[in-house]
């Protein structure tokens, strides 16, 4: 029998097809569990600091050490997640991140003193690396092959929305000012991550007849196909071969890395640099940074599924080299701000932070999306191990790192953004381009299984 669709049906679609949705039937947990996520983390990041000054004695410098230090601490940890990724499948790896970060908000509420701020900030920060590393291999498994471009350029658009509707919420909950009500929201936070992590542990939304080829289909032309990379004679054996050093010899995909590399330094200009590079540099007031961070928000929001649309039908390669030179543009233009006007500062800011945007929205879903499929199926936890330090060292080092060349000169961190941005151009060419060595991929018989759902295996 024809399924019959509904008027509403086929107008929902049609909507969804104009903006560069994705299906999103069947999947209303998994897009639900990546909703909470996003709400949590910008809750949290706005949020935590105040609630540990309010809650214990420690002054705000020794918070922030505390913080810093548990962070510090998880910077080992993708490495280690990336056999537990291989062995039990991206979804568990996702559900158990959930409930471990569950852990780290409960402990919050117990901690009084520095060593015990770091611990359950390590614990956060590990759920948090779990679920990042777990989450891009399975919107491969949720997404059909020539939909993947929009379901991460649809979770980037989610993360976006969430964490803006974080940090407001957390205002809400600062204006409570009370030891308990602060309290309260830590505990609704801990609750949403426990809801998260069943979502997707009782998630059977996937399209296992697409997900068994996500790693071997090619939506659209000169996509690389993952294969295993060329090993040694010795190491031939027919069997598929493990452990990083497969993967540190993988140079494409080391090229994918580095070039990560400069996307992460970028993702923190907002956060790190920004605010201090305005209110001391430039003749212009504050609340310009506010409306920079709105007008990047509403971009994001409201542009990144569209822009979807249009990447889905380009190499990858092409759309990374566009968000690498408009990453550059922009930082250009931050930097001769500095020799303007005080009247054309503002509308530079404004042309610089729409550049900058642009470039977000067109290098966020072909790096995710690349960091899954060039990677071996059987070693894919271990690749995005490595994929997850790029971001795990690019936020560890970005601020001492920008702040101290900013304190050398105003134009400093500038001009070093540029230039990687620049610099990371050549590495991005022809990782499109499959190498001759790796023209056979490894037998279907000798791939472990990713996942499965409803007891089949996709592998």
């Amino acid at each position: 029998m024809v399924p019959q669709h509904s008027p509403a049906h086929s107008a929902w679609r049609r909507i969804q097809t104009a903006w560069g949705l994705p299906d999103l039937s069947g999947k209303g947990r998994f897009v639900t569990a990546n909703l909470i996520d996003s709400l949590g983390n910008g809750l949290v990041m706005a949020f935590t600091v105040v609630f540990f000054v309010k809650t214990t004695s420690l002054s705000l410098v020794a918070v922030g050490a505390a913080l810093t230090a548990g962070q510090l601490l998880a910077l080992p940890v993708p490495p280690l997640l990336g056999p537990l990724l291989d062995k039990y499948g991206p979804r568990t790896v996702v559900a158990v991140g959930n409930w471990v970060s569950v852990a780290g908000f409960i402990g919050f509420l117990f901690s009084h003193a520095s060593w015990q701020i770091v611990l359950w900030q390590f614990v956060v920060q590990l759920g948090s690396t779990a679920f990042w590393m777990g989450n891009s291999p399975l919107i491969v498994l949720v997404a059909r092959g020539d939909e993947r471009a929009r379901w991460f350029g649809f979770i980037r658009a989610l993360r976006n929305v969430g964490i803006g509707f974080g940090g407001a919420a957390s205002g809400v909950a600062l204006s409570i000012g009370t030891v308990d009500g602060l309290r309260a929201v830590m505990v609704i936070n801990a609750v949403s991550f426990a809801v998260a992590g069943w979502l997707i542990i009782t998630f059977r939304g996937a399209d296992t007849s697409e997900a068994a080829d996500a790693g071997h289909a090619e939506p659209r032309p000169a996509e690389p196909k993952p294969a295993e990379p060329e090993q040694p004679a010795g190491e031939r054996t027919g069997q598929p071969s493990g452990g990083y050093r497969t993967v540190l010899k993988d140079t494409r995909y080391l090229r994918l890395v580095a070039t990560n590399i400069s996307f992460a330094f970028a993702s923190t200009v907002i956060t790190v640099l920004l605010a201090a590079y305005v209110a001391d540099n430039l003749d212009v007031g504050s609340w310009i940074v506010g409306v920079l961070v709105v007008l990047n928000t509403a971009m994001v929001a409201l542009l990144q599924t569209l822009a979807s649309r249009w990447i889905e039908a380009r190499r990858p390669v092409t759309v990374l080299v566009l968000a690498l030179l408009f990453n550059a543009a922009a930082f250009v233009v931050f930097g001769t701000l500095l020799v303007l006007p005080g009247w054309a500062v503002i509308a530079g800011l404004l042309i610089a932070m729409v550049l900058y945007t642009v470039g977000e929205i067109l290098g966020s879903p072909p790096t995710s999306e690349l960091s899954v499929v060039m990677a071996p199926e059987h070693l894919r936890g271990r690749y995005l191990g490595v994929y997850q330090m790029s971001w795990s060292v690019g936020g560890a080092l970005a601020p001492a790192l920008l702040t101290a060349l900013l304190e050398g000169g105003a134009a400093l961190p500038w001009v070093f953004l540029t230039a990687i941005s620049v610099l990371a151009v050549p590495l991005v060419l022809g990782l499109d381009r499959r190498a001759a060595a790796t023209s056979k991929a490894a037998p279907a018989g000798d791939v472990a299984p990713v996942e499965q759902f409803d007891g089949d295996a996709v592998g």
